[in-house]
């Protein structure tokens, strides 16, 4: 049988490279992955010690409802346990959400360079994918998006879907911009406005703001969450959605019934409550950030300050040449050509030894590769 246009075409998300498939293809013992922006210090000790404790009860099906896990999320974030859902994963909270208001044909608005996974979850629910372009510094222009939104009527946008901070450029759109953007969009019933929040626990900027008040203020906002970064449960798959209780209530309808494990439910219950692994957490992250900072300003490397885990960075040469001289130094970081950057490389914060070697790696891989010229 023949599948619809839209899944033939689809391209699918690639992921990081493994260290295993790495290992094998280069004949290295020894991998350093600094490519998915995972936590460097891996999961908490108290949720390794609370999934330990689980173990044995593998048997059994897990909550349906999370029920312990959506007290202390509710209590810890400050909202009603009607307004919050869980999914095996922010992709699953994208994808459910495409498939719950996007009939075949209609739109979803995002910007170009932002988290592939809307685009995909919309091609493959026959949706329609619109993009606006990035404004200087490589950062989602709202503006342009509201004025797509009312100049195209006849795209039938749905969804709109705002990552802050942005994968993989690392950049964030300030209060004050969010907040003239939904002084136009908030509040609307033929439109829901999605944040993607995976890494706002790293941010430093002064003048950013999550969407709790804006989920307060308006009846069409949402935000989504992940365990995966700060929290370091990225293996156990488990996202986090915060919007009206209309949505959560006709999500918890189509989702599966027990799409949260038992042993992320359990994890996650004990990394909310770990705040000094919290804090090291950030920690690392803003002194590798930082360290990579003064040494690719060294280098003459052009960067983005990011609020993530990671920054992105100009090779000024052909990434995948300079992607493939890492490769065979047991060092992946990740390109990103996918998203319209063809010398760029995004690179993971890992642990300090970790940062010291990819870029001492990047050092000898740039001495060989001649500079692209304009």
């Amino acid at each position: 049988m023949k599948v619809s246009p839209e899944i033939a075409s689809l391209i699918p998300y690639k992921p990081g490279k493994p260290i295993s498939e790495t290992q094998r293809e280069y004949g290295l013992t020894k991998v350093i992955k600094l490519a998915s922006n995972e936590n460097p210090l891996g999961p908490s000790p108290k949720a390794v010690a609370a999934i330990k404790n689980l173990l044995q009860q593998q048997h059994r099906y897990p909550d349906p409802g999370a029920y312990e896990l959506l007290s202390i999320v509710a209590a810890k974030w400050n909202f009603p346990k009607e307004q919050i859902g869980f999914g095996n994963g922010s992709d699953e909270l994208i994808d459910i959400l495409v498939r719950l208001y996007c009939e075949a044909g209609d739109g979803v608005l995002t910007s170009e360079s932002a988290f592939s996974a809307y685009e995909i979850s919309a091609q493959a629910n026959r949706a329609k994918v619109h993009k606006v372009a990035m404004k200087e510094g490589f950062k989602f222009d709202l503006k342009a998006m509201a004025d797509y939104f009312f100049k195209h009527p006849e795209m039938k946008i749905k969804l709109i879907f705002i990552a802050n901070p942005n994968n993989p450029t690392g950049t964030y759109i300030s209060h004050v911009e969010v907040s003239e953007f939904l002084q136009k969009m908030g509040g609307r019933e033929d439109v829901l406005i999605v944040f993607d929040e995976a890494y706002n626990e790293f941010v430093r900027a002064k003048d950013y703001k999550n969407a709790d008040d804006y989920i307060r203020q308006y009846n069409n906002v949402i935000a989504l969450r992940t365990f995966s970064k700060i929290y370091g449960l990225a293996g156990l798959r488990l996202g986090a959605m915060v919007g009206p209780k209309e949505v959560i209530e006709i999500f918890n309808r189509v989702r599966k019934p027990f799409n949260v494990n038992d042993l992320a439910q359990v994890a996650a219950v004990a990394a909310l409550q770990d705040q000094e692994f919290i804090a090291a957490s950030q920690q690392i992250v803003w002194k590798g950030l930082d360290y990579f900072y003064e040494k690719l300003q060294k280098m003459g490397l052009p960067f983005i300050e990011s609020q993530g885990n990671f920054v992105m960075f100009d090779t000024l040469r052909d990434a995948g040449l300079v992607n493939e001289g890492l490769l065979r130094k047991g060092i992946i970081m990740r390109p990103i050509k996918n998203y319209g950057f063809n010398t760029h490389l995004r690179l993971s914060v890992g642990l300090d030894e970790e940062n010291v070697a990819a870029i001492k790696a990047l050092e000898e891989v740039l001495a060989q590769i001649v500079p692209i010229t304009n």
